[in-house]
């Protein structure tokens, strides 16, 4: 181990290396899903997830096992969970963005008999197709659509959800027949599998988005095969649950949860470890890459399914603001929290910058650190005596380019709530989108002692 000291921070011990496991050896490569991997992780996979091989580090460090249980309270799309059941290690996992919560517990769903579900995959695609070419369309992409048809549409509130162009007009009807074709052959054994196979298909193979430092529109197809993509994906979920099934012992589920009031999901005294990364400080808006197929399955049909998703959510960004927030009381005697939210403001008076959103860079911070506090204090109830914690968090410098440290000022927050600073270990490298200063990812390793003394302090 070394240690490395930041500027405005106190130190820590650091690992140096965490390649105790075989893993890509480039930086860049860190974050890529392994061939191997593949079964259950790929079935739909948020696009800034963290990577399977990095959950197995933690789990064999900690010493977890069938006797123990893993928390993770941003569980996104299920990595944690996932690898978790494949090691025989019970688990569970909170989220507030629905389609991520679909796709968390379809994950660890390895119930449904492939041959069946397959078998009502091709019935589900049988009806699509014969509703398609009964308006004299074709799955396959066309050049244009035969004069008199009308396309289905989605209503309107809910088409103002998307960015636009998103998804083209003709691709829209297919998607919405198949759905219709789905839910028309509802089957509880089989529904969320196929769901979540659509969802997989509808950013890039059928919809038009791009992802890069933020989710935005790439080029635009008029037309995309829906039926046959989607048919392929439940093809490579049934393959894959032929080899999972063996090992559909272990428990595993993905509950709707806010972070910050994890009391209200999980049982006191009942966890063993947390491995988690959650939100980052910056402008991403997550229920933005997630929104299209949010829209799509009918999770969010209005702004107002949209504000109350929101409201579960970590304030990272300021499209995830709101006046009665006040998460931000939990680090008002936070000096270093309040350094860099007095920096943020100085340099956008000195750069003269007026937006609304940019106006909101110094409180999003505020309420970002103590959104973190909030949620350490609540989870320390339902941490057993020395368990012990992991958070994937990275640097960022989004905010007018003033550098955030995420993993040191958490480190320190952690400790204030009564937990013990085990170690920041370094994960991987990126640049920064408009610095191109090299930020660190880090894991920030916890440890919850359980004692009189630790109780946790707001």
């Amino acid at each position: 181990m070394r240690q490395i000291s930041l500027p405005g921070s106190r130190s820590w011990s650091t690992v140096a290396d965490m390649a105790s496991l075989p893993r890509p050896r480039t930086n860049g490569a860190m974050n890529t899903l392994l061939a191997e991997d593949t079964p259950a992780h790929d079935w739909y996979r948020f696009v800034l997830s963290f990577p399977p091989h990095l959950v197995r580090d933690y789990l064999q460090r900690f010493g977890l096992g069938p006797g123990t249980r893993v928390l993770d309270p941003f569980c996104g799309t299920g990595t944690t969970l996932v690898e978790a059941k494949k090691l025989g290690v019970p688990s569970c996992g909170l989220e507030a963005v629905a389609v991520s919560r679909l796709a968390a517990s379809t994950k660890v769903n390895w119930a449904p008999d492939p041959d069946g579900l397959m078998g009502h995959a091709e019935l589900v695609a049988e009806k699509a197709l014969a509703s398609l070419a009964a308006d004299g369309i074709s799955d396959q992409p066309m050049v244009s659509v035969p004069g008199g048809v009308r396309l289905r549409s989605l209503p309107a509130q809910s088409a103002k959800l998307l960015l636009k162009d998103s998804i083209s007009a003709l691709p829209l009807h297919k998607v919405l027949v198949l759905k219709e074709a789905i839910e028309g052959e509802h089957d509880t054994s089989f529904v969320d599998h196929e769901r979540l196979a659509l969802a997989r298909i509808l950013p890039t193979e059928v919809g038009n988005l791009r992802f890069g430092p933020e989710v935005g529109v790439g080029s635009i197809k008029r037309d995309a095969a829906v039926v046959s993509a989607w048919l392929a994906r439940m093809r490579s979920i049934c393959d894959d649950l032929r080899q999972l099934q063996p090992l559909d012992v272990t428990q595993a589920d993905a509950k709707n949860g806010d972070a910050r009031m994890i009391g209200q999901s999980v049982e006191p005294n009942s966890v063993d470890a947390v491995i988690t990364s959650p939100p980052y400080p910056n402008e991403k808006d997550y229920s933005r890459t997630v929104r299209l197929e949010s829209v799509l399955l009918g999770y969010l049909t209005s702004r107002a399914d949209l504000q109350a998703m929101k409201r579960g959510l970590v304030r990272s960004n300021t499209r995830g603001v709101y006046r009665d927030d006040e998460d931000d009381a939990w680090v008002s005697d936070n000096a270093e929290v309040e350094r860099i939210a007095k920096a943020i403001e100085a340099r956008r008076i000195e750069l003269g910058k007026e937006s609304g959103f940019e106006r909101m860079y110094h409180r999003v911070t505020r309420l970002y650190f103590g959104g973190m506090a909030r949620h350490l204090v609540s989870l320390s109830h339902v941490l057993k005596p020395g368990a012990r914690l992991a958070y994937v968090v990275g640097d960022q410098a989004s905010y007018l380019r003033i550098m955030i440290r995420t993993g040191h000022l958490l480190a320190e927050i952690a400790e204030r709530a009564g937990y013990e600073v085990e170690s920041i270990d370094l994960f991987r490298t990126r640049q920064a989108t408009a610095t191109r200063d090299q930020l660190r990812e880090e894991v920030l390793v916890l440890r919850w002692p359980g004692t009189a003394s630790s109780s946790p302090k707001r």
